[in-house]
């Protein structure tokens, strides 16, 4: 035994993958693929009843963010992470960042709110 580390085992060119591996890669890829614009029209659907929220708001000059509710939603979605075997702090940091353009839109939707005209 020597205390040379060992190296990482040479990668494959993909001009040398076994047909049967190729074909599940990309099988697999498609999969991600279908989830991915799933992905992308929920945020789209999300972000349509958060506008209306921020236009609500808006309205009733209530303010852009609701401390309260993130915490809430943050501790919901934590639980969920976890029963769907999701990392809780990914889960987390993935709705922090949803609620910040959250907040970001709604003060936008007051701004636009106090002008005259609107």
């Amino acid at each position: 035994m020597t205390d040379q580390p060992t190296s990482a085992p040479e990668a494959t060119s993909p001009g040398q993958i076994d047909e049967a591996v190729r074909a599940e890669l990309t099988r697999l890829r498609e999969s991600i693929d279908n989830i991915d614009a799933a992905v992308v029209h929920m945020l789209a659907e999300r972000f349509k009843a958060t506008q209306q929220v921020g236009r609500l708001k808006a309205e009733h000059r209530l303010p852009p963010a609701d401390p309260e509710r993130e915490r809430r939603q943050i501790a919901r979605l934590r639980e969920l992470a976890v029963s769907a075997r999701l990392d809780p702090v990914f889960a987390e940091k993935f709705l922090n960042f949803i609620i910040a353009e959250v907040i970001r839109h709604h003060e936008a939707i007051a701004g636009d709110s106090g002008r005259p005209g609107n």
